[in-house]
């Protein structure tokens, strides 16, 4: 029986991710910062910080582990303490690191960002792009990237960077857009909409991460989607399945994107410099790397996926509005000077 390490196994994907490597008979030992009400047989929760050097040497000189899924991360919109988010997603990612090597574990599976830039790409993006991230969530993945690939002599490890994941149940900042949709309201966007954003679905990169297990030099992938969309292409399949009454509104690229920025300076809404500069730019990594690497294959579209997650959404809005103490992604995103203008649409 093969036994893992999952950091971040209570948010989203770490959810996900642990069920799937359970199904398929691995002991799963979780650390996350929340607590994580799951049982099943061969699986151990530890709610705790992976900054906690005392717990992680507790952790580790019990179990002896055969791979370790490092998905744990502090979110730029989750976290206002700019010292905690860095400290977490870097140090926490160093100390997992060094004692993966002290306790001779020799595979580390990384979950990276497409948050490494912050800026228009008309061509798909390559693993050989200079990454160049506008914010500290992008800086603090980069950071995480150069300490596994510091010490790729003593662990092998498998990066990947991914875009949004999504799957039932991903809610932060998605919400804000099921919101308007379940409730049949215009749904304002940024620009002409023709812009297109990948995404990728939730087991289909938990089926990449369990290829790399058996990957032997460490490596850096980018994943995502095929088929990309238009946002308006992609909006619009939802709103027509779900049977919504919404529209599309489409503003002003600039003038969208300028009021985006003061409400962020005025710390009046959930959408920082990232989400303001993306959210009307192309942005689509190349993925034929890991397709020849891995033989990776999605198996989900954008639109596909999205429309999974809305009809969570709107399956259990009720259930999800009362969520408290959970993960970013498992809990609504607060709207801020958002629900004034959900309030005009």
């Amino acid at each position: 029986m093969k036994t893992y390490l999952i950091t971040g196994g209570a948010g989203f994907y770490g959810s996900i991710l642990k069920e799937e490597l359970l199904k398929d008979g691995a002991f799963c030992v979780s650390i996350d910062l929340e607590a994580d009400g799951y049982k099943a047989e061969n699986f151990i929760a530890i709610q705790g910080d992976i900054r906690d050097t005392k717990l992680l040497k507790e952790v580790f000189g019990k179990y002896q582990f055969d791979a370790i899924f490092h998905c744990a991360a502090l979110l730029a919109h989750e976290v206002k303490d700019a010292d905690k988010l860095w400290t977490s997603n870097v140090d926490g990612t160093r100390n997992i690191v060094q004692f993966a090597i002290g306790n001779q574990c020799k595979k580390l599976l990384f979950i990276s960002s497409n948050c490494l830039w912050g800026n228009n790409f008309d061509n798909l993006v390559t693993e050989d792009e200079i990454a160049n991230p506008i914010e500290i969530y992008g800086k603090s993945k980069l950071e995480g990237e150069k300490i596994l690939l510091e010490n790729k002599d003593k662990l092998n490890s498998v990066i990947f960077r991914s875009p949004t994941i999504i799957d039932e149940g991903r809610l932060g900042l998605l919400s804000l857009l099921f919101e308007f949709i379940d409730e049949n309201r215009k749904v304002p966007m940024a620009g002409n909409g023709e812009n297109k954003y990948q995404f990728i679905y939730a087991k289909d990169m938990v089926q990449a991460m369990k290829s790399a297990l058996h990957y032997d030099k460490t490596e850096i992938f980018n994943i995502g989607s095929d088929d990309v969309k238009s946002f308006n292409e992609v909006y619009r399949y939802v709103i027509e399945k779900a049977g919504s009454k919404s529209k599309l509104f489409h503003f002003p690229k600039g003038l969208m994107t300028l009021a985006m920025k003061i409400c962020y300076f005025l710390k009046i809404s959930p959408l920082g410099p990232y989400q303001y500069k993306m959210i009307s730019a192309n942005f689509v990594f190349d993925t034929s790397k890991i397709k020849k690497e891995l033989n990776f294959k999605p198996t989900l579209t954008n639109e596909e996926m999205l429309l999974k997650s809305y009809t969570y959404y709107h399956e259990n809005r009720k259930e999800i509005e009362s969520r408290t103490n959970v993960s970013a992604h498992h809990k609504n995103a607060k709207m801020g000077v958002i629900k004034l203008l959900k309030w005009m649409m």
